[in-house]
């Protein structure tokens, strides 16, 4: 191409301009610093430290000997869909045809798939903040508005029925609100009692309602509830990542009403073909490792109890209420008001990898950090040390 002629450059459409996931930015400098020579204690992503259950990865050795792990139907595995009905039976109680079971590439698939089908541009969803950031950029990036529900302490950092209708008064393009019990970054839950008056609030809205329940399984006082236990018509989104460990085979699942169970296997033909294979095959071997799934569960709340009693003994003010996953979400206006400063400080003075609130609540998030305690009970335990002696 002549110099007289140059190529015009378009800039990336503004769908491509979201912000990035700190959590992942953290991640990427703690593991530089890590292959430089630096021990690093990891509180700073969502991933399980224990492994994918002896069953999961047993099935998967002899899928790749024996099984020509083609492409599957776009909604999954009959086997799994099947399996996955049972686990619904055995744990909520509940009779779901396997059919309404979508298998996806990882919870992140079921998002793109659910706000694709539900969604039209210009439309809204209310999420209660602080929230897991790729809600809002997935929607932006598909042109639909994340409409933030300033949840407060005193409620959880859960959306409430006056939030949703405040929400929809004010946004005449909310459609839709999402809900995440246990959530991340708090680890707060909805019980039963606040799931139905949300659900109620939603039909009562005219409000389409998706659950992400990817946390279920991972809870310390009392189990968590499906929102489908309370309503058959919500949209559940879940995964084999958190209480499964299996965060890198990216393999999660939805339930979805008997309605929409072709458009989402027309998107997922479209988008994906199929979840991956040998993803699949492992992940319906974990059902069956109920037991080993269990003592990690026991390690999280080990670790939990280490962190929270630093804290107390610590600057740092209290947590968000810890039901469930494994975040701590840790007030730090005691300590700082600037979390992405106070968090490069932690990283790079005393190798604890910590997420800045402001990764999930771009107003009021400067003054939190998210921790995580996935972890090892080596690591908590420095970084337990390294919190109480912070100054």
């Amino acid at each position: 191409m002549s110099a007289s002629n140059p190529r015009v450059m378009r800039a990336p459409s503004a769908r491509g301009q979201v912000a990035p996931f700190l959590a992942m930015d953290v991640f990427r400098e703690a593991q530089q610093l890590a292959a430089a020579g630096r021990r690093i204690l990891h509180l700073e992503v969502g991933q399980p430290g224990t492994m994918a259950p002896a069953l999961a990865r047993e099935a998967a050795r002899r899928a790749l000997d024996d099984d020509r792990l083609g492409y599957t139907d776009a909604l999954g595995r009959d086997g799994l869909r099947t399996r996955l009905a049972q686990h619904y039976r055995e744990t909520y109680g509940l009779d779901i045809a396997p059919n309404r079971f979508v298998i996806t590439t990882g919870s992140s698939g079921g998002f793109i798939l659910a706000f694709t089908a539900l969604f039209s541009a210009g439309e809204g969803m209310g999420v209660a903040v602080p929230t897991y950031p790729a809600y809002r950029n997935l929607l932006q990036a598909l042109n639909v508005e994340a409409i933030s529900l300033e949840a407060s302490h005193a409620d959880r950092y859960q959306p409430t029925p006056d939030l949703i209708r405040a929400a929809k008064k004010n946004h005449g393009n909310l459609t839709g609100i999402m809900i995440a019990s246990p959530a991340n970054p708090t680890g707060s839950m909805l019980d039963r009692a606040a799931m139905a008056a949300v659900l109620d609030a939603c039909r009562e809205q005219g409000l389409t309602l998706i659950s992400d329940e990817i946390y279920h399984g991972l809870t310390y006082d009392q189990p968590a509830v499906s929102a489908l236990e309370l309503d058959d018509e919500a949209i559940v989104i879940s995964s084999f990542s958190k209480y499964f460990s299996m965060t890198g085979w990216r393999i999660g699942w939805m339930v979805v009403p008997e309605r929409l169970v072709r458009v989402m296997e027309r998107l997922g033909q479209n988008l994906f073909i199929s979840a991956p294979t040998l993803s699949q095959v492992a992940a319906l071997a974990a059902l069956d490792a109920r037991d080993e799934c269990e003592a990690n569960r026991q390690l999280y709340a080990r670790n939990r109890s280490v962190l929270l009693a630093a804290l107390a003994n610590s600057r740092f003010g209290p947590a968000a209420p810890a039901d469930g996953a494994f975040y701590l979400y840790v007030d730090a206006a005691p300590v700082s008001n600037d979390s992405g400063d106070l968090c490069r400080r932690l990283l790079h003075e005393h190798g604890l990898a910590a997420t800045p609130g402001s990764d999930f609540d771009m107003a009021r998030g400067h003054a939190a950090i998210r921790l995580s305690y996935a972890g090892t009970e080596d690591d908590i335990a420095q970084a337990a040390k390294i919190i109480e002696a912070w100054r």
